[in-house]
C-alpha cells in the first residue's frame, strides 16, 4: 500500500483519515467517507482501485471534473479514461476497447450515462471492482446541490449485485448523510468522517460599503497570486469584471449567461494560469482543481453555510496558507429568498439562509461555526485564521444600550403593523440627518433622532444590520421596512443582550495587512522565491505543451519544496513532495535544468 503511494503518488504518508477508508475497501466493506475540500478524497479510493483487481467505475458529476481527474492520474502513469459527451464517437470507441481489453483501472463517467442500456451492457461484460459515488451530497434533498440523476444510483445494486459502492463528498449534515445510506442502500457501512475545519484558510466577513475599492484593497494584498471573485447575479460578475480590468486588474468572467465556448475557454485560461482571477457566479467551480488558488472573495452573501463551505474551500487546497474574505450586504438575503420562493425546498432553504445571515451578523469564531453546523465539536479556545480570534472586530462597550436605541427608534417611527422604514432611513433618524422624507414624516421632532449623534452612519448601520442577523429585527413587506421581533422586545426589556462589533477602522486594516505580510514571509521561510518563480514558469510551459493545467504537473507545495532543497541529480529530485516514478521520469531534467542554470 505504502509502496504504491510513493510509487505513483509521490507521497511517503497518508493524510488523517484516508488510511481508514483505503483500508475498508479493500476489506469488501462499503463506505461513505465524508474529507473536507483538499483533503485527499480522490486518493482514498484511486489507490485501493489500482490494489484490486479489474475496474473502478467512478460517477462524477461535471465532464471537466472527469477530464482533469483523468488527465492528473494519466501524468502519473495510471490507466485511467472517461466517457462522456465531449468526446468523439472515434474516442469513445477506442476507450470501449481499452475497457475490453482490461486495460483501465478506473473509469469515470455521470450517472445519466450510468443510465444507458449500451454503458449498462459495457459494464456487466467488464470484471469491476467497485463503484464510487463522487459528491454523494447531489443525492440529497437536503444538500446543497441536489441533481435528480443521482437519485437513481440505488439502482446499481439491482443491476450489479456483489459489487460494492464507496460514497464520498466533503460537507453532508446529518440529515445528507442519512438520505446517501439510504439511498444507496448502504448495510453496516464504515462511515469515516474527518473534521470539516480546514485550518489553513483564514476567514474574514465584513458588511459591503463600496465593493471596487473593496475588492482592490484585497487584491493588493495577493498581487500575482490566483483568486475566486463570486458574485450574486450575472450581472454582477459582468460589472465587477469590467471595472477591475479597466483599473488594471487583469480577469475573467464566468457565469451562465456567457455561450458554452466562453465559459469552457475562460475556465481553461485560468486553470491553465493564463489569467489569475476569475469573477464568477457560483456555477463557476465544483472539479475546479487548481491546487495553488490563494484567495476566494465573496462579494455578496452565498446562500447557505454548505455552498460557503465549497465554495471557500476551493482556496488552499494544497494545504498552505489562503485566505476567504466575505462582503455581504442586507439586501443579498432578499435576493436570496426571492430566487428560493421559485424551489419545492423553499422552507429548507429559508432556514439554511437564515442561519448563513447570522454567521455574517454575529462576531464569533469562524471555524467553530463551520465545525458545530455539520455536528462535529471544536476542541479550541480559538482559531487564530479568523477575524474574530485574530481580534480584528473590536465589539462595542454598551451593546445592550445601542441595540435598545436602535429598537427604540424602530418601534416610535413604526405606524400599525403594516407602516414602517428601512434600514437607510433609521440610521438617519438615529444620527439626526434631517433629510427631505425625515422632515416629510416628521420625524426630526422624534423623542430618538439624533440619539447616536455622535456615530457615523456606517457604524449605526452596521449595528442594525448585526441586530437583524441575530434575530431582534426582521425584514417585512415588498419595501424592507424593519420590525421588531419577540426577541426584539425581550432586549428592549433587559433579559437579553446582543453580541455588537464595530466596523473595521483604517488602523485595524493597515495592522490585518501587516499581519498577512508576516506571514507570507513565515510560509516561505527556507524558500527561494526566485527561483520559486522560475520553476513556476516552467510548469507553465510544459503545462502549454502537454496539454493539462500546470496543477497536474505538479501543485505550489511541491514547486516550493524544490525551492527549497534544490535538487540537482535524479535521486535527489525523487526525495521532493508528490513525485512519484512516472512524475521522475517526465518531468526531473526539465526541473533540474531549471535549479541549475539558477546556480549559475
Amino acid at each position: 500500500m505504502f509502496a504504491c503511494l510513493k510509487r505513483y503518488w509521490g507521497y511517503t504518508q497518508f493524510r488523517p483519515w484516508q488510511e481508514d477508508t483505503i483500508l475498508a475497501i479493500l476489506d469488501e466493506r462499503e463506505t461513505l467517507t465524508i474529507l473536507p475540500t483538499g483533503g485527499g478524497k480522490s486518493l482514498c479510493f484511486q489507490l485501493p482501485a489500482l490494489l484490486k483487481e479489474g475496474m473502478a467505475v467512478v460517477i462524477s458529476p461535471l465532464i471537466s471534473l472527469m477530464k482533469d481527474q483523468v488527465d492528473g492520474l494519466k501524468d502519473m502513469g495510471i490507466l485511467a479514461e472517461c466517457l462522456n459527451s465531449s468526446q468523439t464517437a472515434s474516442q469513445q470507441r477506442e476507450v470501449i476497447k481499452h475497457i475490453r481489453d482490461n486495460q483501465v483501472k478506473l473509469l469515470y463517467i455521470s450517472p445519466e450515462r450510468l443510465q444507458t442500456e449500451e454503458t449498462m451492457e459495457l459494464l456487466r461484460s467488464a470484471s469491476l471492482s467497485f463503484f464510487v459515488i463522487d459528491e454523494a451530497h447531489c443525492i440529497s434533498h437536503w444538500g446543497h446541490d441536489f441533481r435528480d440523476e443521482y437519485r437513481q444510483l440505488g439502482t446499481i445494486k439491482d443491476n450489479f449485485p456483489g459489487i460494492n459502492i464507496h460514497a464520498f463528498t466533503a460537507t453532508a449534515t446529518k440529515e445528507v448523510q442519512e438520505d446517501i445510506l439510504a439511498q444507496l442502500r448502504f448495510v453496516h457501512p464504515r462511515i469515516n468522517i474527518a473534521s470539516v475545519d480546514r485550518p489553513n484558510l483564514a476567514y474574514r466577513v465584513m458588511p459591503r460599503q463600496s465593493i471596487i475599492p473593496q475588492l482592490t484593497e484585497v487584491l493588493e494584498k495577493h498581487a500575482k497570486e490566483a483568486g475566486i471573485i463570486y458574485c450574486l447575479r450575472r450581472k454582477d460578475v459582468d460589472d465587477i469584471s469590467k471595472k477591475l480590468n479597466k483599473l488594471g486588474y487583469k480577469n475573467l468572467p464566468y457565469h451562465a449567461g456567457l455561450t458554452d465556448e466562453e465559459r469552457h475557454v475562460n475556465q481553461e485560461r485560468f486553470i491553465r494560469e493564463e489569467v489569475n482571477i476569475i469573477v464568477a457566479t457560483v456555477a463557476f467551480g465544483m472539479g475546479i482543481d487548481r491546487s495553488d488558488i490563494r484567495f476566494v472573495i465573496h462579494a455578496a452573501m452565498p446562500k447557505s453555510i454548505e455552498h460557503y463551505h465549497q465554495e471557500t474551500g476551493r482556496a488552499g487546497r494544497d494545504s498552505l496558507p489562503s485566505y476567504c474574505y466575505m462582503f455581504y450586504g442586507g439586501g443579498d438575503f432578499r435576493v436570496w429568498e426571492f430566487f428560493s420562493k421559485k424551489s419545492a425546498n423553499y422552507q429548507v432553504m429559508m432556514d439554511k439562509l437564515r442561519i448563513m445571515y447570522n454567521f455574517c451578523t454575529q462576531p464569533q469564531c469562524r471555524h467553530k461555526v463551520f465545525v458545530n453546523y455539520f455536528n462535529q465539536e471544536y476542541q479550541q479556545t480559538s482559531c487564530q485564521a479568523c477575524d474574530y480570534c485574530l481580534g480584528e472586530v473590536d465589539m462595542v462597550d454598551d451593546p445592550l444600550e445601542l441595540g435598545q436605541k436602535i429598537l427604540n427608534c424602530v418601534s416610535s417611527v413604526r405606524y400599525g403593523d403594516d407602516q414602517g422604514f428601512g434600514a437607510g432611513y433609521l440610521a438617519n433618524v438615529l444620527k439626526g440627518n434631517s433629510t427631505d422624507q425625515i422632515t416629510r414624516w416628521g420625524h426630526q421632532h422624534n423623542p430618538n433622532f439624533a440619539v447616536m449623534s455622535g456615530q457615523t452612519l456606517i457604524f449605526i448601520r452596521y449595528l442594525i444590520e448585526q441586530l437583524i442577523g441575530q434575530g431582534f429585527l426582521e425584514r417585512q413587506g415588498e419595501y424592507d421596512t424593519l420590525a421588531m421581533t419577540d426577541l426584539g422586545q425581550k432586549l428592549l426589556n433587559g433579559k437579553v443582550t446582543p453580541i455588537l462589533a464595530k466596523p473595521l477602522v483604517a488602523e485595524k486594516k493597515k495592522a490585518i495587512t501587516a499581519r498577512q505580510k508576516a506571514k507570507k514571509a513565515q510560509d516561505f521561510a527556507g524558500v527561494d522565491e526566485e527561483l520559486f518563480e522560475l520553476l513556476r514558469a516552467k510548469r507553465s510551459e510544459l503545462a502549454r505543451k502537454h496539454g493539462v493545467p500546470a496543477y497536474i504537473i505538479f501543485g505550489d507545495k511541491s514547486l516550493k519544496d524544490m525551492a527549497s532543497r534544490k535538487p540537482t541529480t535524479r535521486l535527489a529530485f525523487s526525495e521532493v513532495f508528490g513525485v512519484g516514478d512516472h512524475k521522475l521520469k517526465i518531468y526531473a531534467d526539465h526541473f533540474i535544468s531549471v535549479i541549475k542554470q539558477y546556480g549559475k
